[in-house]
C-alpha cells in the first residue's frame, strides 16, 4: 500500500461489517486494519501508528468501553469513533465518558460513517489521503477514483480489493508477493501466518477471469504467491 494511506483501526466481532467497513475504508484511500477481538484490538491499537480508531461495544476478550478508555490513557490524541447497536443515551454518555470523539449506532449510513471519519481527522490535523493516481495494469488503465478499468473497448468495474491486488502488483512488477503479504496489507489480518484460507486465491482467480486475455500476467509461483509480469 502506498505509505500515504492513513490507517486505521477497526474492532469489531461481525464479519460481515468488518469486511465492510475495510472495503469502505480502502476505497476511500484509507488503510483498514480489522480485528474481531476486544484484547487484540487494544494490543493493535497501543503498540502501532494509527490515525483513527472505530470500536464497538460488544466485543470478546475486552469491551469496547475498555478498549477507549485505555487507548485514551495512552495515546491522547488519538481520535476514537464508537460504532455500536447500543444506542440508548446512558451507553452514548458512557461512549464520551470514556474517551470517545464521536459515536455512531447501528444501524448506519455508509456515507455519515465516512464523513464522520474524516471530520475527525480534519480536527485532529491528521493529513488526508491524496486521491490516487490512474494507472497501467499491462495494456489495461485502472481508475481508482471510479475502480474502472479499460482496455480499448473493454470496460470492467473492480470489486475494492481486486482494485487493491491490481495496484498492488502494478507497483511491483516482477517481484514474487507472497499471499500471507496479501491477507495483511488488503485483507487486514494482523497475523496471516496463523490463518488458513484460499481467499486470496479465490479473488485472483475473479481477477484473472475479469482480464481475459491479460490473465496471464497474474502468474502463480507455487508455494509462494503471485508475481505480475509487466
Amino acid at each position: 500500500m502506498p505509505e500515504s494511506k492513513l490507517a486505521i483501526l477497526v474492532v469489531e466481532d461481525e464479519e460481515a461489517i468488518r469486511r465492510g467497513l475495510c472495503d469502505v475504508l480502502a476505497y476511500h484511500g484509507f488503510a483498514p486494519e480489522g480485528v474481531e477481538r476486544g484484547d487484540d484490538g487494544l494490543r493493535r491499537g497501543l503498540s502501532s501508528q494509527h490515525a483513527l480508531a472505530i470500536l464497538d461495544v460488544m466485543l470478546p476478550g475486552r469491551s469496547g468501553f475498555e478498549i477507549c478508555r485505555e487507548l485514551r490513557a495512552g495515546l491522547p490524541h488519538l481520535p476514537i469513533l464508537m460504532l455500536t447497536a447500543r444506542g440508548a443515551e446512558p451507553d452514548v454518555l458512557e461512549g464520551f465518558r470514556c474517551g470517545a470523539d464521536d459515536y455512531v449506532t447501528k444501524p448506519f449510513s455508509v456515507a455519515e460513517l465516512v464523513a464522520r471519519v474524516q471530520a475527525l481527522l480534519r480536527r485532529a490535523g491528521a493529513r488526508q489521503p491524496a486521491p490516487a493516481a490512474p494507472f497501467r495494469f499491462g495494456a489495461w488503465q485502472v481508475d481508482p477514483a471510479t475502480r474502472v478499468a479499460r482496455c480499448g473497448d473493454a470496460r470492467v468495474e473492480l470489486t475494492p480489493r481486486e482494485h487493491e491486488l491490481l495496484a498492488l502488483f502494478a507497483t511491483e512488477p516482477g517481484r514474487i508477493i507472497g499471499r500471507r503479504r496479501l491477507l495483511r496489507e488488503i485483507w487486514g489480518m494482523p497475523a496471516p501466518d496463523r490463518v488458513e484460507t484460499r481467499t486470496v486465491d479465490m479473488h485472483v482467480a475473479k481477477l484473472r477471469k475479469k482480464l481475459g486475455a491479460d490473465a496471464d500476467r497474474i502468474e502463480t509461483i507455487r508455494g509462494e504467491g503471485y508475481r505480475f509480469s509487466g
